[in-house]
């Protein structure tokens, strides 16, 4: 088969689920074969993430993206046109290099994904493949658990509760359908019970409910009661996870934690409670992005069988990661296409955990659309986890139904499951 060799980009400005401006991407072959891609955007947003071009013009009240569009049609475009679709890390490269800078704020992050990804997705048209097959690296691919945020609170959520997702971990299932099931199912208790309790079912950015809690305890209670109540067995068929998002309370060398301020070590000696009293095997961002050696020091004081998941620490920032897997401040990554910009730099990243023995997640971000790349990615890569938000919300029941639909098209994609030795650790 001959090579393609790319005829056009164009970028368009579109909304994301939160009704902020965004990007999406269209690249068009000399073939005639196109694909898109569309750009997430965060609402809890790690201080080393690269950056994104946001302006205040005026068109609308919290910014637009009319500068990213100008950059892509204007000067992305001709540095691109003419190269093979195929060689994905060139063109990365060449986008960087562009660009110019660590950070990539020249250029900016959210256009420079955006002709990544529509790249890819042109590629895989052309070669009549689904993106996780023309993916498909020297990893295993496979079907992710999903991690779905069932309860929302800090940014993502109008409430007091400082603990931004509490989620649901289906790890229990033989499959994709079962384990998409399994969270459905306990959802729809969990607000059964929440309308009995008296408490609201409104839903924050990510489709969870965002109720008020004075104690976290009371919200690992219901959610035991939910998975027990949908016929499931807490950590045997579903887990726990939370996202403290810790940098978003830290201040003055201490956190601001349920009406007072408690120090880092305080929070370890929570989170061990917590991982003693209920089956929670996911700890994200539990302290600042910068305390490398609080991190280092939540590592040694949790079990094996608890993930400690960087994200705000990381960023999908290889040098980061790198420190992380030298200073053993982690064991899980989180992997979010916008923090680093390209497909290419994300992917290494993803490389580096499977080597370090170390899990990823790939991720959603709290501003999305129906994008479904990250989806045929988590596949291809092999990863251990996806987070796709609550089982509600258009734009992250587009992630769960591409998982539901490329398990029942590839029947040879394994479901990750539990690791039986992580379990039999609790």
């Amino acid at each position: 088969m001959p090579h393609a060799a790319i005829a056009d980009v164009h970028a368009y400005q579109i909304l994301d689920s939160r009704a902020d401006a965004t990007l999406f991407v269209e690249v068009t072959l000399d073939t005639g074969h196109k694909g898109g891609a569309a750009v997430p955007h965060g609402a809890s947003t790690g201080r080393y993430e690269a950056q994104e071009i946001r302006d205040q013009s005026g068109l609308y009240r919290r910014g637009d993206v009319m500068r990213a569009v100008h950059v892509v049609n204007h000067l992305i475009r001709p540095v691109i046109l003419g190269l093979d679709p195929e060689q994905q890390d060139d063109i990365d490269h060449q986008l960087i290099g562009g660009d110019g800078t660590a950070s990539k704020h020249r250029w900016g992050a959210n256009s420079i994904l955006g002709v990544s990804l529509a790249v890819s997705a042109a590629a895989a048209t052309y070669r009549n493949l689904p993106a996780y097959a023309y993916l498909n690296s020297h990893y295993s691919p496979g079907l992710p658990i999903p991690q779905m945020n069932v309860i929302n609170g800090g940014v993502h959520a109008d409430t007091k509760m400082p603990i931004q997702e509490f989620l649901l971990i289906p790890g229990g299932a033989d499959s994709m359908q079962e384990a998409v099931a399994m969270g459905v199912d306990t959802y729809t208790v969990l607000k059964e019970i929440l309308h009995q309790q008296g408490y609201r079912t409104t839903v924050g950015d990510e489709g969870g409910f965002a109720p008020e809690f004075a104690d976290p305890r009371e919200v690992f209670e219901l959610l035991i009661l939910s998975i027990e109540r949908a016929g499931y067995r807490p950590l045997r068929d579903i887990a726990l996870g939370i996202d403290v998002a810790a940098s978003e309370l830290f201040q003055n060398g201490r956190y601001a934690w349920y009406g007072h301020e408690v120090t880092a070590q305080e929070l370890i000696d929570q989170y061990e409670t917590w991982v003693r009293d209920y089956p929670l095997i996911s700890i994200e961002d539990g302290l600042s992005e910068d305390a490398w050696s609080d991190w280092a020091e939540l590592m040694r004081e949790m079990p094996k069988h608890v993930n400690i998941v960087g994200d705000d620490i990381f960023v999908t920032n290889k040098e980061r990661v790198m420190r992380g897997i030298q200073e053993s401040a982690a064991s899980a990554v989180l992997i979010k296409l916008n923090q680093i910009g390209t497909l290419t730099e994300t992917r290494e990243v993803i490389a580096m955990t499977h080597d370090a023995g170390w899990d990823a997640i790939v991720s959603h971000r709290s501003g999305e659309t129906c994008d479904t790349m990250m989806v045929d990615l988590a596949i291809a890569d092999g990863v251990r986890f996806i987070k796709a938000g609550a089982p509600q919300r258009g734009e992250r029941v587009a992630k769960y139904n591409r998982l539901l639909l490329i398990e029942a098209m590839d029947s040879s994609l394994p479901f990750a499951g539990w690791d039986s030795e992580r379990v039999k650790e609790q």
